[in-house]
């Protein structure tokens, strides 16, 4: 028997990725986000939810673009760090000593150092009730070349990405392999 929690902003996983943008001023901000996915495939989209409280949400708005890096394991404190600091009170980088960069594709940085980034065009929001949800069509996705697989795409074990889990405020790393997608139906 399943046990009813009530209406909570309750799955797992989340990913935990790192919304890059640029301030008025110019300067370079990052943020963790948990609350963002994937939306579509054609145009390739992803989305990020904000709160209007949040130093992102007035950036995204302003230049209408974001990145979002996909930190390893082994910046865990600095990816943590992100998503507590506010970059209207503080440069994350320089608090961190991780490097921004200038995307070449939308006006927006993303970490260095951190081995997958996504480089976004804002194309949507929806004002859904705490949180605004921004939807960026991808024009770009680079990849460190040491964690690209054979066939060419990133390795998730290589790229060794960490899950949240928001109510028990929790990370967790990736598992292991459980079998190849789209075949393991074939037995039906």
């Amino acid at each position: 028997m399943k046990k009813s929690l009530g209406a909570k902003a309750l799955v797992y996983p989340s990913p935990v990725w790192c919304i890059g943008s640029y301030d008025a001023d110019g300067r370079p901000n990052v943020m963790t986000a948990a609350w963002a996915g994937i939306c579509c495939s054609k145009p390739p989209a992803v989305t990020v939810a904000l709160r209007k409280a949040t130093y992102t949400y007035g950036n995204i708005m302003s230049t209408k673009a974001y990145t979002v890096s996909v930190p390893p394991q082994k910046y865990i404190r600095e990816a943590d760090y992100f998503g507590i600091a506010s970059g209207k009170t503080v440069d994350k980088f320089e608090a961190t000593g991780l490097t921004p960069v200038k995307a070449a594709k939308v006006n927006a940085p993303y970490v260095d150092e951190f081995p997958m980034v996504l480089e976004c065009r804002l194309i949507h929001t929806l004002e859904i009730g705490l949180h605004t949800l921004f939807v960026g069509e991808i024009l770009d996705v680079k990849v460190d070349d040491d964690i690209l697989a054979e066939n060419g795409l990133p390795d998730m074990m290589k790229l060794d990405p960490f899950l949240y889990t928001a109510e028990n405020r929790t990370y967790h790393g990736v598992g292991d392999y459980v079998g190849k997608a789209y075949t393991n139906a074939k037995s039906f």
